[in-house]
């Protein structure tokens, strides 16, 4: 299975990047992992986030292959529990699904054509997170989701 996780801006904090280290070290055991990281657009004028927002969202979608499955992380997506998560993935790979696409939109969240492009919604709240933590939730549920599937220790 291929995970590739499209995310607007970059990791900041050190402790940020040392939780998304583990648990890329722990997935290379379970997937192949990429990550491709848009830069975000620094927004000068509110005025224009829609327009920054576009921009985005032309890069995110230049990053996926056409015959990739698409998740975006969203507030009014579909919220699952680990386990539905986990029996997602499994549905996907046996349905011969090669590449599942992650995608955390920026701060001003994601276009249109991103979200009209996912094949599924998924919300891990009706909260707002950073993206910072939300990329460390993101790996973390899918590191989750592969100790689920191959019924190993580590979830409760």
């Amino acid at each position: 299975m291929n995970i590739k996780i499209i995310a607007v801006g970059k990791l900041k904090e050190k402790y940020t990047k040392e939780a998304i280290d583990e648990f890329k070290k722990r997935l290379g055991a379970y997937c192949s992992l990429s990550v491709v990281e848009i830069p975000a657009q620094e927004i000068k004028d509110d005025n224009l986030a829609q327009k920054y927002m576009e921009i985005e969202g032309e890069k995110i979608l230049s990053a996926i292959k056409p015959d990739a499955y698409v998740v975006t992380l969203e507030i009014l997506g579909k919220m699952l529990s680990s386990e539905e998560f986990a029996q997602k993935i499994k549905d996907l790979s046996n349905e011969g699904h090669n590449e599942i696409v992650f995608v955390i939109g920026g701060a001003n969240g994601l276009s249109k054509a991103v979200s009209d492009r996912a094949n599924f919604k998924l919300s891990f709240s009706k909260m707002t997170f950073t993206h910072q933590l939300i990329r460390i939730f993101l790996y973390e549920q899918i590191y989750r989701a592969f100790k689920i599937i191959n019924n190993e220790n580590y979830h409760r």
